[in-house]
């Protein structure tokens, strides 16, 4: 028999080229038969389709990016967990899971739970910081620079520190692989703009890049683990399709890793397998990706149990999950009223 509602608060909304894991993630709440749910839409921008799409949000709100400042994010979430008393807040983007780390006392205060990496385990897992994490917890990375300038990386070259192939990388979005210093410049400069400094620029390491999508409990244990290989990549390096693989040497890796680090929360690790069948870490994502709901339809409800978990419910872990799902993504053009884009542009609601 299923409990209360619960209310969740969800962002990544933005379901397009480049999509969220929002509604992903709520499509595997919806599939519980733990729980009933009442979802509300965290959006940033008025044409995310997330608040548009009905069968899935029951109520959206718009929410100040966590650039313009922490207290007014929190005077925000509080309007709406007065209107809404929210039971369960799950962020969804690299770029908010720092601020709402740094708010979880707050929100559990006002009795909001969430299920977040702890500060340390955010910052470790960095990008720039990538190397010391992978001399910490004993796994191979390549090797990792943060630079400021496009000079510093024509001196990584120089001091034969890095050679070409590089991949130059934002703090949170974006990669490109540069063959010669015009390109790198090229990226650099593009990366900056976009998404700030530092830039990270990463030794290319040659192989088939492979992903798995992990809950980590805060105690060393794996919750459930699910790898995949793309399919199809667009031009912005997303996922537009890929299928679950039989990989035991992989869901290993990722046990190994949840226990050195005690992960709390979803996670998304990219890994590049060599020839020679060796691993390198080459990113982690701190929280669920935009494909989960393929571990999702593979067995494994992932977004479930981090609902359960966040309410402090006992989770068993998953055993296993199907192998050879394919997940393919599509477009689809949705109609939606004149008077609902005007509502939630002029109210901030809908």
């Amino acid at each position: 028999m299923m409990s209360k509602t619960l209310n969740i608060a969800i962002s990544g909304l933005n379901n397009v080229d480049s999509p969220g894991p929002g509604i992903p993630v709520i499509r595997g709440i919806r599939e519980s038969n733990k729980f009933e749910s009442r979802i509300i839409g965290l959006a940033y921008e008025n044409l995310e389709p997330g608040p548009f799409m009905h069968d899935f949000v029951d109520k959206t709100y718009k929410v100040p990016y966590p650039s313009e400042g922490v207290e007014s994010l929190m005077e925000r979430i509080s309007y709406i967990h007065n209107r809404e008393n929210i039971d369960v807040l799950i962020p969804n983007f690299d770029s908010e899971i720092f601020v709402f780390i740094k708010l979880a006392d707050r929100l559990k205060e006002m009795g909001i739970h969430t299920f977040l990496p702890t500060l340390q385990q955010f910052e470790e897992r960095h990008k720039s910081n990538l190397p010391a994490f992978g001399k910490k917890h004993g796994i191979k990375v390549p090797d990792s620079y943060p630079v400021t300038s496009a000079s510093e990386i024509f001196d990584l070259k120089k001091d034969q520190k890095v050679d070409y192939p590089l991949v130059i990388k934002g703090i949170f979005y974006d990669a490109f692989i540069a063959g010669n210093s015009e390109q790198a410049a090229i990226y650099f400069n593009k990366i900056s703009a976009k998404w700030g400094l530092p830039v990270v620029v990463q030794q290319f390491v040659k192989g088939t890049e492979v992903n798995v999508v992990a809950l980590g409990d805060g105690t060393g244990k794996t919750v459930g683990a699910v790898p995949m290989r793309k399919q199809y990549i667009t031009d912005k390096g997303k996922a537009w399709g890929g299928i679950t693989l039989d990989d035991p040497g992989m869901i290993d890796y990722t046990h190994k890793l949840i226990a050195s680090t005690k992960w709390r929360g979803g996670m998304e690790l990219e890994l590049i397998r060599t020839a020679d069948n060796e691993l390198f870490l080459i990113e982690i994502n701190p929280r669920l990706p935009a494909w989960v709901y393929l571990a999702v339809a593979a067995g494994q409800n992932l977004p479930e149990a981090m609902i359960q978990l966040a309410t402090g419910e006992n989770v068993s872990p998953f055993t296993d999950f199907a192998i050879g799902k394919i997940f393919i993504r599509y477009s689809f053009d949705m109609i939606c009223s004149m008077d609902e884009f005007q509502k939630l542009s002029t109210t901030g609601e809908l």
